[in-house]
């Protein structure tokens, strides 16, 4: 039986891990109550996510850096040959069908966890100065953010795409970039909209439309409904009608925030937003904390997409923002998703627990007493 030297334990963040079960149990319970094979689909990749994260943090990942672009680079080969071998859905071209076994594969979701890492890798191997990035730095980074954002915008999936470019500038923004910069990047940012407006899709158009428009698309208007019914301590799930009586599309994804607000109230929602709101914090302080790039870019960057993650699907469900196919991180459902949070997760633990380069040795081995 495999036995690990428990100086490594002494270093896990069991805090994470914490805040982040609760979460990811009340999840399962409000998506079996919406839909019970739901629930044990869910359950299935909530197993398959803590057993990938298991098996990440026992791998020596320090010592497998050298496999990132790699890995990012395959992503980025896997979403050009979307383009030409991609299956199509509802208007939209982003999948790979996998022949004889007849499974679909979307590079735009594996490509999260390369694009972190390979930003991490970027910067472990070329450090900010004390004043930040200048400008050819910077570029040469951003042209990793960007090629797989005009990929994936192309697909087109402008959510995902946009939740990208945010998470690769957040994270240099964490990491330092000088002033001048920003400044740069902002004016060019203001300029080019009417011209990023022009480009988007009808249904991207109609969208935004929706959302300035004086009456909220149906899907917003039954979430706005179901929140406003939910009260401050919510109702018992007979009495949460919007939602079962289907009255409230795609609860169990997109919209299962205005679940949790029908089932639970406002005590619910302030309970969820304050977990969230924790685990955002203490991985901004893991980040802060560190001298180690990639423990930096990492956490940080999980950071970021939590806050991006559930910032955008809470507003979308409230009217707040166009709705955007954003889920709820670690609660909607879906297994793409839970996974990728599972693989960032456990890079981040096994590059803290690991961070005494004299622990490699003793894996495997008898633990010390």
């Amino acid at each position: 039986m495999l036995n690990i030297d428990r100086r490594i334990l002494a270093h896990f963040d069991y805090v994470t891990l914490m805040l982040i079960i609760p979460i990811v149990f009340l999840s399962g319970w409000l998506i079996y109550e919406i839909h019970p094979v739901l629930g044990q689909k869910h359950l299935t990749y909530v197993s398959v996510g803590f057993g990938v994260f298991v098996t990440l943090f026992l791998l020596p990942i320090r010592r497998m850096f050298w496999m990132i672009p790699i890995f990012y680079w395959g992503s980025i080969i896997l979403l050009v040959a979307v383009e030409f071998i991609g299956h199509s859905r509802l208007g939209a071209k982003r999948w790979i069908e996998i022949p004889f076994i007849h499974f679909t594969l979307q590079p735009s979701e594996l490509l999260k966890p390369a694009f972190v890492l390979m930003l991490a890798y970027l910067i472990h191997r070329n450090p900010p100065p004390h004043d930040g990035y200048r400008i050819k730095d910077f570029m040469k980074l951003s042209f990793f953010i960007v090629l797989p954002f005009l990929l994936i915008a192309k697909e087109p999936d402008l959510g995902t795409a946009t939740v990208l470019v945010l998470l690769g500038f957040g994270i240099l923004f964490i990491v330092g970039v000088h002033w001048k910069v920003w400044v740069g990047l902002s004016v060019a940012f203001v300029i080019s909209l009417p011209l990023i407006y022009s480009n988007l899709h009808d249904y991207q158009k109609q969208r935004l439309t929706d959302f300035v428009g004086e009456k909220s698309s149906y899907h917003v208007e039954q979430s706005i409904i179901a929140i406003g019914s939910g009260g401050f301590f919510g109702k018992a799930k007979e009495d949460a009608t919007q939602t079962q009586m289907k009255f409230l599309p795609i609860a169990s994804s997109d919209f299962i925030f205005a679940y949790v607000v029908e089932r639970f109230g406002f005590f619910g929602a302030f309970v969820l937003i304050s977990l969230y709101a924790a685990l955002i914090v203490h991985l901004l302080f893991l980040s802060t904390w560190t001298t180690d790039y990639y423990t930096k870019v990492v956490s940080g960057g999980l950071s970021l997409l939590v806050f991006i993650y559930m910032s955008v699907n809470i507003a979308m469900t409230m009217g707040l923002a166009p709705v955007v196919g954003v889920p709820l991180p670690m609660f909607s459902y879906g297994g793409s998703s839970f996974v990728n949070f599972m693989v960032l997760f456990a890079v981040m633990e096994n590059l803290i627990a690991y961070r005494f380069r004299y622990l490699y040795d003793n894996v495997g081995k008898k633990s010390f007493v």
